[in-house]
């Protein structure tokens, strides 16, 4: 499956919830389905704006990936573990957005990705922005690390729905 094919059955599958679904915590330190799809979001905007900063730049950037960010992709995306940023990086997710509201920003997510597909491998490949963990990416690694992260949040997604109070 695509990662756009990917992104766009999140989007499909938030028909499936209820509001109540949508911000049910289980328990203490686990996400709702809600504040998973809002880090998905906020988090695919934040690697796109890094992505069209590297559209903009004209000095090409000799670092590259770090060891961590070279294995990932190599790969071709996370590995399966759960991955638990520093607390003051791991802020919790917003958790009161209604599904209409998350449908409308995945949207913005899938148009952000369309208008670039045809464009990002345009993008001089040694214009890079650094990430604090991965190193300097350039526009394609940007735009791929969106759909990497996707793919690594199913199996969270899938966890959250077995929870879920029926």
């Amino acid at each position: 499956m695509s990662d756009l094919k990917l992104i766009n059955s999140y989007k499909d599958e938030l028909q499936k919830y209820s509001l109540e679904h949508l911000r049910y915590i289980s328990e203490e330190g686990v996400w709702s389905i809600g504040q998973m799809y809002d880090h998905l979001i906020v988090v695919a905007h934040e690697y796109l704006e890094n992505m069209e900063t590297c559209a903009t730049l004209n000095e090409v950037q000799p670092f590259g990936k770090t060891e961590f960010g070279e294995r990932l992709f190599k790969n071709g995306g996370f590995p399966p573990i759960k991955i638990r940023l520093p607390d003051e990086l791991n802020a919790p997710p917003n958790n009161s957005d209604s599904r209409e509201k998350l449908i409308n920003r995945m949207d913005l997510v899938i148009l952000r990705l369309g208008q670039w597909e045809s464009e990002v491998d345009n993008i001089n490949p040694n214009y890079k922005v650094e990430h604090g963990g991965f190193g300097w990416l350039n526009a394609r690694e940007w735009y791929d690390l969106v759909g990497m992260h996707f793919r690594h949040h199913v199996r969270q997604k899938d966890e959250l729905e077995q929870r879920l109070v029926k």
